[in-house]
């Protein structure tokens, strides 16, 4: 059950990423630009953001270098939280602030707990063991 829940909690936090960074390769570009900028954010920064989400939540999804991805999406997510919904007064901002808190808490417990077993970390792991045991 455990190794399930694994795979299913790794899902589920890497596809706001995903989705989030294909939707700003798309008509969200723009917009996303814009919104950074009116932050203070240099809209430049965007394409890192796009591969940060992309990648990170693919490395998440696949369990592939979990740790290193984990712990730059929860930095990734706090970060965020600050720059753009730290409006607390805001009843949208708020919810959106505590959710990018939430999600950093599940990242740091893939980072205390690793991948699990149905992931590519595992998979390299136990290659390298059997590789080395000859």
């Amino acid at each position: 059950m455990n190794n399930i829940a694994s795979v299913a909690g790794r899902f589920g936090l890497s596809l706001i990423f995903i989705l989030s960074g294909f939707a700003k390769l798309g008509a969200g570009y723009a917009g996303t630009q814009g919104y950074m900028e009116a932050m203070g954010v240099p809209g430049a920064l965007l394409p890192l953001v796009i591969l940060a989400e992309i990648g990170g939540g693919l490395a998440i999804l696949f369990g592939l270098l979990t740790r290193t991805a984990a712990v730059s999406l929860a930095a990734f997510s706090l970060v965020s939280a600050f720059l753009f919904h730290f409006d607390l007064a805001d009843q949208g901002q708020f919810i959106n602030f505590m959710k990018n808190i939430a999600i950093a808490g599940g990242m740091l417990m893939l980072v205390a707990s690793g991948a699990g077993k149905f992931s590519v970390d595992n998979w390299l792991v136990s290659r390298r063991n059997v590789g080395g045991a000859r």
